[in-house]
């Protein structure tokens, strides 16, 4: 049954799980704890609170970390196919535009949610409830 969100002080129940479970659970858009209810509503929005325990959620920002990571991510996986590209074949400018570009914001587009959901994992995992 779940409990009452007005009685629950948002966190990890006692005991937590172990960091890299609640990031994965997280990444998957699960409820970090018990990796029951969603983590979001629509694309990015987190839920005011889990539909299987009833913690709080809605409360946690995680503000201008996700996209932060996400670019460092996207950056690290394609640059260096951006680097082997030039060095092997030196096509024009353009065409580096026209492929990049586009492929730059489809992974970023992809990879947003997915890390957000292992920062508000992150985030609860620390303590962090929204209310600091």
């Amino acid at each position: 049954m779940p409990r009452d969100p007005e009685q629950v002080q948002p966190g990890f129940p006692d005991p937590p799980p172990p960091v890299g479970l609640a990031l994965a659970r997280g990444a998957r858009g699960r409820f970090p704890a018990s990796g029951q209810g969603h983590l979001f509503d629509g694309y990015k929005r987190i839920v005011p609170a889990c539909s299987a325990c009833g913690v709080p959620l809605g409360r946690i920002r995680a503000d201008d970390a996700p996209p932060y990571f996400t670019i460092f991510l996207a950056g690290h996986l394609l640059v260096p196919g951006v680097f082997l590209i030039e060095r092997a074949y030196q096509p024009p400018m353009w065409l580096h535009m026209a492929v990049w570009l586009p492929l730059f914001a489809i992974v970023c587009t992809l990879m947003l949610r997915p890390v957000k959901g292992a920062v508000v994992a992150w985030m609860m995992r620390l303590g962090l409830t929204g209310d600091e």
